[in-house]
């Protein structure tokens, strides 16, 4: 029986996706954050460990192989892997809050038809756990630049044509979110 990718597989699968994050890098400072994080997971991964994994990644079609004529090889994620990469990554994914608040509000809404209604909650319930608070059903409210947070949700979900991102200077009850988030200091 199988549950899934265990701990080394699921870094390898996030390292993988790593690497393809490195295609998508904007700037030189986004492209060697992103090495830096690679080499610092990848030194972790004992050697033995890596070996199964690798196997086994490969035994579940979620990574391809490549033979070079050099002789080395080339792990590449498949379109399964890439998915379940995503998912792992969606399970991590965290704002990072700076140090001192802009004062401004950036504002999620949504309108997702009824025959996605998984999708709708599933979106829900991801901003909630990045720590969005709800200004009504559908609209959602965070204080902190989070657009890459929201663009990575949009993409995976494929909703881009139902969801509206808006940046405010003032929201009427703008007490209550900064009680929330713990912004009356700034």
């Amino acid at each position: 029986m199988s549950f899934g990718p265990g701990v080394v597989q699921r870094k390898i699968l996030l390292l993988l996706l790593g690497g393809l994050s490195l295609s998508f890098s904007r700037s030189p400072r986004q492209y060697f954050s992103i090495l830096k994080e690679i080499r610092k997971k990848w030194k972790k991964i004992n050697q033995q460990s890596l070996q199964r994994a690798i196997r086994s990644l490969y035994k579940n079609r979620l990574i391809t192989e490549k033979y070079n004529r050099d002789g080395t090889i080339t792990l590449a994620l498949s379109d399964a892997g890439r998915k379940r990469a995503l998912i792992f990554n969606l399970n991590e994914m965290s704002i990072k809050k700076p140090k001192t608040w802009d004062k401004k509000w950036r504002i999620i809404l949504f309108d997702i038809p009824e025959n996605r209604k998984k999708i709708r909650e599933a979106l829900r319930f991801h901003l909630q756990r990045l720590g969005f608070r709800q200004l009504q059903k559908s609209v959602f409210v965070y204080p902190y630049p989070c657009d890459d947070e929201v663009d990575f949700l949009i993409e995976f979900y494929q909703i881009k044509s139902f969801v509206r991102k808006m940046f405010a200077v003032s929201i009427d009850n703008e007490l209550y979110f900064k009680q929330k988030f713990s912004l009356f200091n700034s």
